[in-house]
């Protein structure tokens, strides 16, 4: 009987830029520039940033206003939601081609376990070499990996060599890899919980190692228990086909800033009949309702609903919305409106993909 440790071999699969790559490879007047997919120079919030625009520090999430301020030459790209998951179940094809442990974060990032695959093939290192060489030869676009025997350790190692790299690491190496990482580089760890560890003397994960599960748990609460494992390399999730969906929502950004609760209601029924339909489309129901707002300075609010029973139709989730709308003065103009629908009744359901609501 062998003494040798058995470990899972899982590959982290993440496109490079991939909704804006996406709109380089269709249209070659845009490689080799800043594009930004979404936004615009005045207004809006950027989806997704090309490499070249980058380097200028235009990134997701940011306003179109302020990626203009950092390249004054960013192009803005209207995002193309059908074409991305056109390209997205290419990719996911290749994937299946491997192993039918493919566990799907987003269109553009995925999970496999190819302890057992279907090429045969030991080494997961190959495989991922080959995966990202399918993608490039067969739908254009470059993608990166990361390959270890945990997804967390995964995860991270796929950031390393980015862009159309990839980095493996061994389980002699988890170690310490993990303690010369810097602790804003771990998974899981937000920005906000990066300034708190640093408040505490956590710059790197030997930092974080240095601590008791008790200073941990004081701190971060059950998050304390993560971070007390992830960084002795433990981590066991499994590679999951299907994720369950833990809420489902539609949400719309204004061309122009609303300042009336009966304009707002007006575009809150739109949404509402979008959520709807996903929510008929695939059978789900929930029992919390959440009204997010948006306002103009940028700042958010969100109001939520418990209800003792399951709903999807539109009249009954508008019925909460409007209560929530009311519930307290609006602060300034809004500028973005979202609903969504949490504690669902799919614990045996497959997943849903939510995707941000730009336009009607």
């Amino acid at each position: 009987m062998s003494d040798v440790p058995t470990y899972r071999k899982i590959i982290h699969i993440d496109m490079d830029a991939f909704y804006a790559s996406v709109e380089q490879m269709d249209n070659p007047a845009l490689r080799g520039k800043p594009v930004a997919v979404g936004g615009s120079e005045n207004r809006g919030v950027v989806s997704a940033a090309s490499y070249e625009a980058r380097k200028f520090g235009v990134r997701s999430a940011i306003s179109g206003v302020l990626a203009k301020k950092y390249c004054p030459e960013i192009i803005f790209v209207r995002p193309r939601f059908d074409r991305y998951k056109e390209i997205s179940s290419k990719i996911h094809k290749i994937f299946h081609e491997y192993t039918d442990l493919v566990e799907p974060l987003s269109l553009d990032e995925a999970y496999l376990d190819v302890t057992q695959n279907k090429k045969g093939n030991p080494s997961a290192s190959l495989l991922a070499k080959e995966i990202r060489l399918r993608i490039l030869n067969e739908v254009g676009l470059t993608a990166s990996a990361g390959i270890s025997v945990n997804k967390f350790v995964a995860k991270i190692a796929s950031d390393v060599n980015k862009p159309n790299g990839q980095k493996t690491v061994n389980p002699d190496e988890i170690i310490p890899f993990l303690e010369e990482l810097p602790i804003r580089k771990f998974y899981g760890v937000g920005k906000v919980t990066t300034e708190k560890m640093y408040q505490l003397g956590i710059f790197t994960g030997l930092d974080l190692k240095g601590k008791s599960l008790e200073f941990l748990e004081k701190h971060f609460g059950k998050s304390g228990t993560f971070y007390y494992k992830v960084v002795r390399g433990i981590h066991n999730s499994e590679v999951k086909p299907f994720r369950v969906t833990k809420s489902v929502a539609a949400e719309h950004t204004f061309d122009v800033n609303l300042s009336s609760e009966i304009f707002m209601l007006e575009q809150l029924e739109r949404i509402a009949v979008s959520l709807e339909k996903r929510l008929k489309k695939h059978n789900i129901s929930g029992k919390t309702v959440t009204l997010k707002i948006k306002y103009s300075d940028f700042t958010q609010q969100t109001r939520s609903k418990t209800l003792p029973y399951f709903i999807s139709d539109k009249s009954l989730i508008m019925e909460i919305v409007e209560e929530l709308l009311y519930q307290e003065k609006m602060k300034d103009s809004v500028r973005l409106l979202g609903i969504s629908l949490n504690n669902l009744n799919n614990e045996e359901k497959k997943a849903v993909v939510v995707q941000l609501k730009f336009a009607f």
